[in-house]
């Protein structure tokens, strides 16, 4: 059973920055795609950003283009969300998961993913 942990949650200012990590400390993500999600009261869980386990190629949503940035670093089986320039409407709780062999056809469907983390709380307000 693979296991997600994130972290760098918190609270912060509209116009701040924080990085989330997403860590699998027992099994390699090598082959494994990294989605980062997030579901804010009362919404549906939806996708924020997408990198491949292959060529590092990803995707954003269209409401953090520009703003966020999804990387990895495989030999630390970690991936991360950079989010700079946040807004108020940006707060909810963020999930990273991973989806095995995946190619980002469906990147922003839950059910494409295998396995979830257990959520980070981000909270944008003054």
């Amino acid at each position: 059973q693979l296991q997600l942990v994130e972290s760098g949650g918190g609270s912060v200012q509209p116009g701040g920055s924080l990085r989330l990590s997403c860590v699998n400390s027992q099994f390699s993500l090598d082959y494994y795609a990294i989605g980062w999600f997030r579901q804010a009261p009362g919404k549906e869980r939806e996708g924020v950003s997408w990198i491949s386990s292959e060529d590092g190629s990803t995707f954003y949503a269209d409401s953090v283009k520009g703003r966020f940035t999804i990387s990895r670093e495989n030999t630390k089986n970690t991936a991360y969300l950079q989010m700079n320039s946040l807004k108020p409407e940006d707060t909810a709780v963020y999930y990273c998961a991973a989806d095995l062999f995946g190619d980002g056809s469906k990147w922003s469907d839950i059910n494409e993913y295998d396995y979830w983390g257990q959520g980070t709380q981000i909270t944008v307000s003054d």
